[in-house]
Formats: structure tokens, C-alpha cells, sequence
């Protein structure tokens, strides 16, 4: 059993508020396991009965949309919990989380972490802070989808991918997501999302070759998702 004081991803987030004997007895309940690309952490209307921890890997939270497509809202990396918002309104997952490579996850009953609310101020305090800033990052969203142009916006994405998950060895992006993803993201039709990833390659700002996308002007696609 992994100790959870000694674990490097505790750091960043809310468990790191909480002291070495709190950590001791969550290492003593906690279920660790591997979900394989492609499978479900947790999936949208489940009872989720506790929280889960990032270890390692990374995974799309994403929601089903009326007309039944599914919509990226935002990536979980190591050190992320997820299914705190759940747990904190004792509804059931408003998203799913589906792993976009292998992932190690540690999965901790509701109990032990209403255990820590009660105990300790500082850990509801950081996970106070991780919900305000999912909230912040949708209201971001909102503000993007309102005055940016469609193209801009994947421009965005882009460089969120770009900045926060790196590059493979060819040099093309890390997270590889199909053009449906990619439009729902932005919110834009997927012929439209096709359309100007085409016209960004004509101009030279990224290279496609299928899934993979190279971006290949980083300065020149900030210059076009900032200023509007």
C-alpha cells in the first residue's frame, strides 16, 4: 500500500492540508487502482460515494449534451481530486471522467473526507478554492465564447494543450482529440472546426496529419487568440 504522507501529488491539492496522522488513516482506507485509456473514472449520474485522486495520467471531465454529443469542459491531471463538487452537494456526477491515458487513481470514501471537513478548516478552505476555480475557468469560457471569433477560440485551445500537457516526441500535441471534441470545446459545428484547423495549416500555424496537430507559430497563435 502507497503511504500517502510520502506521495509527491498530495502537494497539489487540498491534501496537502492535511496533517501526517490525517494522511496515515487515509492511506489505510483509500483503493488504489489503474483505469486504462479510454475507460471511466466516474461516468455523468452516478453516486460517486467519495473523492478520487489524480496520481498520475490524465483525464477529460466531460458532459452529454441535449442533442447527445459529448462536450470536453475541462482535463485533470496529477494531483487533481475529482468528484468533490458531488460529494460536497450529495448529488450525483454532473460529469464524466474518461482517462485519455493510462491513469493510477486512489479512491477515497465520502466518510474519511467529511471526516477532514469536520477536522480541519484548512482542508475545506483548499477545496473551497479548487471549486471557485473551476467556477472562475467557466466563467472564463463564457466570456471567450461571447467576444471571440470561432477561429480564435481554437487558437485558444490550442495553446491551452500546448502550455499544460505538452508535446509527443514528433513534436505534435500530447492530448490528441478528434475534431468533434475539438469543436465542442470551442463551440462550434465539427465541418466548421475542420474548416479552420485547414485554414490555420494554410497559414502556417499548425501542421495536421490526422489526430496529431503541430503547432508550429506559438507566438503568432497567441497574437491571434488575444486580441479581439
Amino acid at each position: 500500500m502507497s503511504k500517502c504522507e510520502q506521495c509527491i501529488v498530495r502537494q497539489f491539492s487540498a491534501v496537502k492540508a492535511l496533517s501526517k496522522e490525517q494522511l496515515v488513516r487515509m492511506a489505510s482506507c483509500k483503493t488504489s487502482y489503474t483505469v486504462k485509456k479510454g475507460e471511466a473514472v466516474f461516468e455523468e449520474g452516478r453516486i460517486t460515494n467519495g473523492v478520487f485522486c489524480v496520481k498520475s495520467g490524465v483525464c477529460k471531465l466531460s458532459k452529454l449534451s441535449a442533442n447527445g454529443k459529448d462536450q470536453i469542459l475541462k482535463f485533470a491531471t496529477a494531483g487533481e481530486l475529482l468528484g468533490q463538487r458531488s460529494l460536497i452537494t450529495d448529488e450525483p456526477a454532473n460529469l464524466t471522467a474518461t482517462a485519455l491515458d493510462d491513469m493510477e487513481v486512489c479512491f477515497i470514501p465520502k466518510s474519511e473526507i467529511i471526516g477532514f471537513f469536520n477536522e480541519s478548516n484548512q482542508f475545506s478552505l483548499e477545496v473551497m478554492r479548487s471549486i471557485c476555480g473551476d467556477l472562475k475557468e467557466a466563467d472564463e469560457h463564457k466570456v471567450s465564447l461571447a467576444q471571440k471569433t470561432v477561429k480564435q477560440r481554437i487558437a485558444e485551445v490550442l495553446l491551452y494543450l500546448y502550455d499544460n500537457f505538452g508535446v509527443l516526441s514528433d513534436g505534435s500535441l500530447r492530448i490528441q482529440l478528434s475534431r468533434e471534441e475539438l469543436g465542442g470545446m470551442v463551440g462550434t459545428a465539427t465541418e466548421s472546426c475542420i474548416r479552420l484547423l485547414a485554414e490555420l495549416q494554410k497559414e502556417g500555424y499548425v501542421k495536421l496529419d490526422r489526430k496529431h496537430i503541430t503547432l508550429l507559430e506559438i507566438y503568432k497563435l497567441r497574437h491571434l487568440a488575444e486580441h479581439y
